[in-house]
């Protein structure tokens, strides 16, 4: 049988000049396990590598290129040239920035005092009493055109400064009234000198509208012409953005995790867990890297002090292939088994298989599942509502499983009729030419004794599935040095011959008529027993002293609470499957419902009949594969965690989870 992989524990010991691309290349190689916890952060170091891959995603928003989710083939630590291009692209931005934000600002000044003098254009109110009437104060007058910038950039965003002709001689001056006094002060700096308003002017002079509705033209002009100049930018620089993104956030956790190991001033030492099937290349690239310049030791996990005290557990990796390994989340998502126990993936990916095909016959529907797992494993379907692409070969297994089962049963989409050619094929090469299907599930007078033994059919499964649990169990207890647990418990010899006897006298009884003889008495009498006592000699076989732990008193009272609990436990085990086979049922019963609503629809002829029954039809089979297809899924994945894995993981191991390198 298979089991877990063979682990090593490794102790790198790199130089401070080396470290950063000995992590590098951990990263990359996706096999070593650190033993240091990262997810302890040292948030008073800094990491400059974050701060500037904090920088560029600004960057990339502002300029607005869409993200990436992970690395391209090409990634590394950042290097000097990388340094460089990053400074420069930022020093571009915050120019951009800074001109794109203070043309916005000049625009929006200009477009409200616009908007405010508008306002007052046909106001037939003498000139003079416009400051009072508006929050706008207004100045117009003259200076000298040579110092006309200079006035523009002092009064600054406390107000704005418009020429009223082409030599800039006249101007219009604006502020807020909280700000005239500031604009007052700035214009008398400049030998501003006011014009001379008419008592009869009413209103806002035209030339001061219309100077400023073009001033408020150059500023847009000049608005967009740096919102264009950030989108060819973005063209130009989308891929170096990017690669410099890829860059930074390796550099940055890089750094992180240097921040995190044991080291001196010249020296950071390394641990963690690695397969050794990949430790030699490993080591062999390390050495290579750092040209000699890394001292390495390997240790065998029964000479980690903390694994032989139980303080750590040694990291449990799976190997299989393509199609067995998509049944790993399974197994993990109930616990890792342990380290050097049994790896019971291989099982569990047949079982499902095999149960969610009995519970689901229907060649269809299975061909529905069959086609969506081979696009998924192609690719062509990258992500499912509910699960990961990578699911693709596990919806290929019970496509195939149900599609089988729907031979047998001679379902094609609810419909009993159109495979009965099939059916007839298959039964003719063995000699038979009964009409119908080769396995009735529909209940009717002439199937009841063919259903009953599909029934016990499925309890049949159910001891294989119990049974292999109980074998594996054992196995993995005299693994790991457990004899007493091996021998006496429940899910032990004694447990397994009990149960495996208990079924052959039912057997014998029930179908060989056979009585009940006094050995066999003997025999599970002796199983019980053992189980009764089988934490005081579990103690005494495992060399625990004292063996009555809690005394006598108590020894007894676990012992029948044992008893109580192997003989209900065995039941309920055995009984459970019977849901395999009602599923079953269920299952053919739908499709016959969808058969008959669809044929009495079509019955009423017509285009409406037709299109009626197809509609039906359609709408029945995907319900039942979404919703019945999720039902059965769940109720494999019960039977598997309570009957199957509660017979072997009475304690659970640690998952391997090789470092590798997270864009985000």
């Amino acid at each position: 049988m298979a089991r877990t992989a063979t682990m090593r524990l490794l102790e790198l010991m790199v130089l401070k000049e080396d470290i950063a691309k000995v992590i590098e290349y951990i990263g990359k190689a996706k096999c070593f396990q650190f033993d240091t916890d990262l997810d302890e952060i040292k948030s008073s170091v800094s990491n400059s590598f974050k701060d500037t891959f904090d920088k560029l995603q600004l960057v990339r928003n502002f300029l607005g290129i869409q993200d990436v989710e992970d690395y391209d083939d090409d990634f590394a630590l950042p290097s000097e040239q990388d340094e460089i291009r990053a400074n420069t692209i930022l020093d571009s931005i915050d120019d951009l920035k800074k001109r794109e934000s203070q043309a916005a600002e000049e625009k929006k000044r200009i477009d409200d005092a616009y908007k405010e003098a508008l306002s007052f254009s046909n106001l037939k109110v003498p000139y003079s009493q416009l400051d009072h009437l508006s929050f706008l104060s207004l100045r117009i007058g003259k200076i000298d055109p040579k110092v006309y910038e200079e006035l523009a950039f002092a009064v600054g965003t406390r107000g704005i400064v418009i020429p009223l002709g082409e030599d800039k001689s006249k101007i219009l001056a604006a502020s807020s009234k909280k700000g005239r006094f500031a604009l007052d002060s700035e214009l008398k700096k400049y030998g501003f000198v006011a014009l001379e308003i008419p008592e009869n002017f009413k209103g806002i002079p035209d030339d001061v509208l219309a100077s400023m509705q073009i001033e408020a033209a150059k500023v847009k002009e000049t608005l967009d012409s740096i919102q264009e100049e950030r989108k060819n930018f973005a063209d130009t620089h989308k891929d170096e953005v990017i690669s410099l993104l890829r860059h930074y956030s390796i550099g940055m956790q890089v750094q992180a995790i240097q921040n995190k190991l044991e080291s001196t001033q010249l020296v950071y030492r390394i641990t963690g867990w690695i397969p050794l099937s990949q430790s030699r290349d490993f080591m062999n690239d390390l050495d290579e890297l750092t040209e000699g310049r890394i001292a390495i030791r390997q240790f065998n996990p029964n000479e980690v002090p903390a694994v032989k005290s139980g303080r750590e557990k040694v990291p449990v990796k799976l190997n299989h292939g393509k199609i067995v390994g998509n049944f790993d989340r399974m197994v993990f998502s109930y616990g890792a088994p342990l380290y050097g126990t049994i790896d019971p993936t291989p099982f569990v990916a047949f079982f499902f298989t095999l149960l969610f095909g009995l519970m689901f016959g229907d060649a269809g529907q299975g061909l529905v599942f069959l086609i969506l797992g081979i696009l998924m494993t192609t690719g062509v379907i990258k992500k499912f509502p509910v699960l990961g692409a990578g699911f693709g070969p596990v919806f290929v297994c019970i496509g195939i499983s149900s599609t089988i089962m729907g031979i047998l049963t001679g379902e094609f989409f609810g419909n009993g009729q159109i495979l009965e050619p099939v059916s007839k094929f298959l039964k003719g090469l063995f000699g038979v030419t009964s009409h119908g299907p080769i396995l009735h599930l529909m209940p009717s007078a002439s199937s009841i004794d063919k259903l009953f033994y599909f029934l016990l059919f499925t309890m049949g499964i159910g001891f294989i599935i119990n049974s292999v649990g109980l074998v594996i169990n054992i196995i993995n207890n005299f693994s790991l040095g457990r004899i007493g647990k091996a021998i006496f418990s429940k899910t032990g010899i004694c447990g397994t011959i009990f149960f495996w006897y208990v079924v052959f006298i039912a057997i014998k009884v029930f179908f060989l008529k056979s009585p009940i003889f006094i050995y066999d008495w003997i025999i599970l009498g002796i199983c019980l027993l053992g189980i009764f006592f089988s934490e005081p000699l579990t103690r005494l076989v495992e060399g625990h002293h004292p063996v009555l732990e809690n005394g006598l008193v108590a020894t007894i009272v676990e012992g029948v609470v044992e008893l109580l609990e192997v003989v209900s436990s065995y039941l309920s085990n055995s009984v459970s499957f019977l849901r395999v086979g009602a599923f079953a049922l269920a299952h053919a019963v739908l499709g016959y419902i969808i058969f008959t609503m669809t044929s009495l629809i079509q019955s009423n002829g017509g285009i409406g009949g037709t299109a009626g029954s197809i509609a039906v039809s359609i709408f029945g089979n995907l319900l039942v594969i979404v919703l019945e297809g999720m039902i059965v899924a769940i109720q494999v994945v019960r039977l598997q965690y309570y009957e199957f894995f509660s017979k072997f993981f009475t304690e659970t191991g640690k998952e391997f989870e090789p470092f590798e390198f997270k864009y985000k």
